[in-house]
């Protein structure tokens, strides 16, 4: 009702007004799709009341921005609403379940007869970021169905929306392709190092960021980064990383006998004790992929910025928790992140310090090319 009335009120003091009445919009930041993401992650059973079975007609916020794009070519007239939404009728629960099934995870939903929005909304607000009076406010929005009630919007527009799977297939994927561009040095300069116990929280990953200030130009202080791993071994601790590289063994993981292919150049694709290579781009940045056996994704990476006194190394561990055991994964072992992850910081800064490293490592730093594939005889590549 709210949202009809902003409507209302804007039309009330302008005579061209282009509304679109939309459900649920499915994409990174929506408060609809945050709470599907947060319930469906952090519960795995779920205790749903009636609003879970409420109809809506969720749509791709890709689809969303296209219609917004498209409001700016109808010609100028009269105030108009369009109601838009995706092709499928489908309820929160629903959305729930989906989420799950391309997240792999197994969720069970208990339907109740009575729960009233102020107790969804304390539900809520223990198990979501969402503060409970958010939450109160979108639980009495979703009592009623958000289906289309005439189909307008597709016959002046005519674009072809996303079904619900689709949709979710793409928050996740755009998710991916937004954090792997995220430059940490910029996410995180506001804050500086994250200092909130747990680390800070981005989307559905949860990110622990440290700094150090180091008196040299970014060329040598990109050495050491560039060496970490194999028989340099990772600057602080590394009897614990052989003890998590035993664990990983037992369970079937690779260990980290692996080593590393070059004991100071590193290219793309890697393998690195039981990390890979993302991203080598010397001397501004080097982030790892875990390989070993983990409930979620995990990322170790190293920035390089200049700055008046030298440079400054920041080191960032990411972890994309994968349902309830992924997050106490991350938050049993977060003390013990802070005890190596800052040791092996401040063992990097000395690294990059010593004078004995610079005249001849720095003439080699960079990232080794990956190997050309050899040629077919027709042209193309084998």
């Amino acid at each position: 009702r709210s949202r009809q009335e902003t409507g209302d009120v804007l039309r009330a003091h302008h005579d061209q007004i282009v509304e679109f009445r939309a459900s649920i919009v499915i994409g990174s930041g929506s408060l609809s799709f945050e709470m599907i993401r947060a319930l469906v992650e952090r519960l795995p059973i779920m205790i749903c009341p009636r609003w879970v079975q409420v109809k809506a007609q969720p749509i791709a916020i890709e689809d969303l921005l296209e219609y917004l794009i498209a409001a700016l070519d109808l010609p100028l007239g009269a105030s108009q609403v369009y109601e838009i939404g995706g092709p499928d009728q489908v309820s929160y629960g629903q959305i729930m379940q989906e989420y799950a099934r391309q997240r792999g995870l197994n969720r069970w939903m208990i339907p109740v007869p009575v729960l009233t929005p102020y107790l969804s909304s304390l539900w809520l607000g223990l198990v979501t970021p969402l503060y409970a009076r958010v939450g109160r406010k979108l639980v009495e929005s979703l009592r009623n169905p958000t289906l289309i009630s005439n189909n307008l919007a597709e016959t002046i527009f005519g674009l072809r929306t996303r079904s619900m799977p689709e949709a979710i297939a793409r928050a996740l994927v755009n998710e991916d392709q937004a954090f792997a561009q995220t430059r940490w040095s910029d996410a995180m300069s506001a804050a500086g190092n994250s200092h909130a116990w747990g680390g800070e929280r981005f989307g559905s990953r949860l990110v622990d960021s440290r700094t150090v200030t180091v008196s040299v130009p970014p060329e040598q202080a990109f050495i050491p980064i560039l060496r970490i791993g194999g028989r340099t071994g990772w600057y602080y601790a590394n009897w614990l990383w052989s003890v998590r590289g035993f664990l990983d063994l037992l369970i079937g993981g690779v260990g980290v006998r692996r080593g590393r292919r070059d004991a100071n150049h590193l290219r793309v694709g890697d393998a690195l004790d039981f990390w890979r290579v993302d991203e080598c781009d010397p001397p501004r940045r080097l982030r790892l992929h875990a390989e070993m056996k983990l409930p979620g994704r995990a990322w170790l990476e190293f920035e390089v910025t200049p700055c008046d006194l030298g440079s400054t190394i920041r080191q960032t561990a990411i972890f994309d928790p994968l349902g309830l055991w992924g997050l106490m994964y991350w938050y049993g072992i977060y003390p013990l992140h802070q005890f190596v992850f800052a040791g092996m910081l401040r063992n990097l800064a000395q690294a990059a310090s010593a004078s004995e490293m610079a005249p001849t490592a720095s003439a080699n730093l960079r990232a080794t090319p990956e190997p050309r594939l050899p040629e077919r005889a027709n042209g193309g590549r084998s």
